[in-house]
């Protein structure tokens, strides 16, 4: 496959462009748990990437600094399995409902939606943040619905499984740890 050799500085431009966002978006992430979706997600939306190619592209990055993450906090002992067990299943069971309906939807339709999505759960994660985290004592019986709640969210949205199950879980009383 030959590329036209004028292309070149867009493709360069275009490309810096996206490792730049997505180096300060894992900078976020890295330092909050969070954000590393929300942040791609309204960066290639404000350019005109299509919500589905946004979701593919920031997913497909994820696996690897997620996985560079897990594997971290494997080593570390910082893996509650009860909890892992029983997020991850509902977790995927809303993502794949999310993807699906994402590519089942005018594009135009869902990039509106999302950027609605986006901006409340901007609005979102600031009140949470201002409220602080309840004194109770952790519970499980609230994890599946929140699994699927987030994997749906994120999936569809390009972000939420950090702002949505992360901070649900820290406000209910779960150790930051885990």
């Amino acid at each position: 496959m030959d590329i036209n050799p004028d292309l070149w500085p867009a493709i360069l431009s275009t490309f810096g462009l996206f490792l730049l966002v997505g180096f300060f978006a894992q900078l976020v992430d890295g330092a909050v748990g969070m954000a590393y979706g929300v942040i791609s997600s309204s960066v290639l939306l404000a350019f005109g990437v299509p919500p589905a190619q946004a979701s593919a592209t920031i997913h497909a990055a994820e696996c690897f600094t997620t996985g560079a993450s897990g594997a971290s906090h494997l080593a570390h002992r910082n893996v509650d399995w009860r909890l892992f067990f029983r997020l991850a299943p509902a977790g995927v069971v809303g993502g794949v409902i999310g993807a699906y309906l994402l590519t089942g939807f005018d594009a135009t339709f869902i990039k509106a939606v999302v950027i609605a999505y986006l901006g409340a759960l901007g609005i979102f994660m600031l009140a949470r943040a201002i409220r602080g985290p309840r004194e109770d004592e952790p519970q499980l019986k609230h994890v599946i619905p929140l699994g699927v709640a987030g994997g749906f969210l994120d999936a569809s949205g390009g972000g939420g499984w950090g702002p949505i199950v992360t901070s649900t879980l820290l406000g209910r009383g779960h150790a930051p740890r885990y």
